[in-house]
């Protein structure tokens, strides 16, 4: 059995972990995830990646700067080095130490959506297609060679929460369908045409305040993007207001941009090119609530969010 020592933080990589582990046909050797969160108590401080590893009794390595501390991979030995979304930039030094070429599994069809915030950027762009890639790991930004591609449909209502568990449950499918064969030297890579390829960066501070000019689709494809972490938000009243789910209603300007136009049972805002009406948001320091009960409770009709 093939032993694979697995790089990764998020709940999205920890659902992904979780089923490989179960799959029984590799040998987790190890996790390596990032150092507990200094700021939080408990299971809190812990990634999730940590938490699966724990569960299953694996040993898991919270490593500041793997790229100066990796003498356990090295007293390991594993065949195989299996990223996805670790949040660290790994050196060619310790890709080496992988057996066989050390993979990652990135959540976009590459060569589109390169670097750090894909499945976000799928979504603020509005596409109705991604996948995960099962790729060589490189020196560069996610450019080597691709060994499979897994595609699956981003549908109308998903949000970046939504698509992160898809985006989970098709790279296991992918591992379970070419991992072996990439191991018996039956998958060949292909080189990416770097003329085709694009980019992201990492969420910024600033992309969180939604940006009403914007037409409505495209404030609709950013609420979705940021939704439910960390969550875009409108001024009210100075007041930072969390947008989670929101829809078009129609195409009529008749107020100012930004303007609550309706609050009959719904909460419908003016934007730049049509009317939308909130469906979930949240106040700063309550609970997530509803269009419908954020009005019952919030005398809010002529108001402005900004």
């Amino acid at each position: 059995m093939y032993s694979i020592i697995f790089l990764g933080t998020p709940k999205m990589s920890a659902d992904f972990l979780r089923k490989l582990i179960l799959w029984n046909k590799v040998e987790i050797k190890a996790c390596i995830t990032q150092p507990d969160n200094s700021f939080k108590k408990g299971d809190k401080a812990l990634s999730e990646v940590a938490k699966v590893a724990r569960e299953y009794n694996i040993p898991c390595y919270k490593v500041e700067k793997l790229n100066k501390d990796y003498q356990f991979i090295i007293d390991l030995k594993p065949d195989l080095l299996l990223t996805f979304a670790y949040g660290q930039i790994i050196s060619t030094n310790v890709l080496n130490l992988s057996k066989f070429k050390a993979l990652n599994l990135h959540g976009s069809i590459l060569p589109s959506y390169r670097g750090a915030a894909p499945i976000q950027y799928s979504l603020f762009n509005g596409d109705k297609e991604t996948g995960v890639s099962l790729m060589a790991m490189e020196k560069g930004v996610d450019c080597g060679e691709v060994y499979a591609i897994r595609k699956f449909s981003i549908d109308e209502d998903d949000n970046y929460t939504s698509l992160c568990d898809k985006m989970s449950e098709n790279a296991f499918k992918l591992v379970e369908e070419k991992l072996l064969s990439f191991f018996e030297g039956k998958l060949i890579g292909q080189k990416q045409n770097d003329d085709l390829a694009t980019f992201t960066s990492m969420i910024k501070k600033e992309q969180e305040h939604l940006d009403l000019t914007k037409s409505v689709d495209n404030l609709i494809n950013s609420i979705r993007a940021l939704s439910y972490q960390p969550g875009g938000y409108l001024l009210l009243n100075d007041e930072k207001i969390k947008i989670y789910r929101a829809r078009k209603v129609n195409d009529l300007v008749i107020a100012s941009i930004g303007e609550v136009v309706s609050t009959n049972k719904e909460l419908v805002v003016q934007g730049s090119d049509g009317q939308f009406e909130v469906l979930q948001l949240k106040r700063e320091g309550k609970n997530m609530v509803d269009g419908r009960s954020f009005v019952n409770g919030y005398e809010i009709k002529g108001k402005i969010f900004k």
